[in-house]
């Protein structure tokens, strides 16, 4: 697994290296970064605090405890969507908003504590001279060193007799309320649970990797539009396919974060500036039943530029 995982960091080398322009420069933008680091700064996808930082890379909080996750992230509701919109409180709902996952640990995380995973981390890093990295399809490489690291520490697990020896279960104090936050393979994700004294559910919030990701898949859609599409009285060939790039970098699961199940379409409507319709290219609708009312067919899609 080790040496799999270093051969895909070459893989992406080698495609970076002929295709710099375009790896380097679709969907690049800035924005915040949130993640789980340990005490030490060092990436840890368990346990640890909060850290946000700005895309210049200052500290927005630090170590925060993940109890109070709520007092620091706050979630907007918009009337076309399904999916929240989470933003860091103290900067507000306009600029306060953040990515997570790959790119978002590799840019708050001061170091990696494995190896071989530091070696290429520290080459990532310096391809941006410290600096933050806001290219979505460096999303990519920032996954292929987290692969490494974790084959890595699956190597120092396995050696550790520590995994056969005590209670697999330990009980804890009773409490009303619980809070879990690790770093999944998408990002940060959020369980908050509250049970009443007859252990039934009476609150529950998630706040899910996609759904931290939401205005940064936005954001990258808006891109494509603005760089593809802008001064065309038709959507070109291609815009499908650019679409489903800028979100696919995310590795969304839209299904979980706005509670629908199925594949979804993509459906992507171009209008004038009087609103109306002058074109539109649908992929997967083969998969529904076509309503003659288009609002009907929109409301249904989970993609919609």
């Amino acid at each position: 697994m080790v040496t799999w995982a270093q051969e895909g960091i070459d893989l992406f080398k080698s495609y970076h290296k002929k295709n710099k322009d375009l790896v380097d420069g679709f969907a690049t933008f800035e924005s915040n970064y949130l993640s789980l680091v340990r005490k030490d700064g060092a990436m840890d996808l368990y346990d640890g605090g909060l850290r946000a930082i700005t895309h210049q890379g200052e500290k927005i909080f630090d170590h925060i405890d993940v109890q109070s996750y709520d007092e620091y992230i706050a979630e907007e509701v918009r009337s076309w969507t399904y999916m929240k919109f989470p933003f860091i409180r103290s900067i507000g709902q306009e600029k306060g908003w953040y990515r997570v996952g790959p790119l978002g640990r590799l840019n708050t995380c001061d170091f990696i504590p494995t190896p071989l995973a530091q070696a290429e981390f520290e080459i990532y890093k310096a391809y941006t001279k410290g600096k933050p990295n806001g290219m979505s399809m460096h999303m990519h490489w920032a996954r292929l060193i987290e692969t490494l690291h974790a084959a890595e520490e699956i190597r120092n697990l396995l050696k550790d007799p520590d995994l056969l020896q005590g209670e697999l279960v330990k009980t804890g104090k009773r409490q009303e309320r619980g809070v879990g936050v690790i770093e999944a393979p998408r990002g940060t994700l959020f369980h908050d649970y509250k049970v009443n004294s007859d252990d039934l559910v009476t609150s529950c919030n998630l706040i899910v990797s996609s759904t931290s990701n939401n205005e940064g898949m936005n954001t990258a859609v808006r891109w494509v539009a603005d760089n593809v599409i802008s001064g065309h009285a038709e959507i070109p060939e291609g815009m499908l396919n650019q679409v489903e790039v800028a979100i696919r970098a995310y590795d969304p699961c839209l299904s979980c974060a706005t509670h629908a199940m199925g594949k979804m379409p993509l459906v992507i409507t171009l209008l004038d500036s009087q609103d109306r319709q002058i074109d539109q290219a649908i992929r997967n609708i083969e998969e529904f039943e076509i309503q003659q009312d288009q609002n009907n067919l929109l409301d249904g899609s989970e993609n919609i530029i």
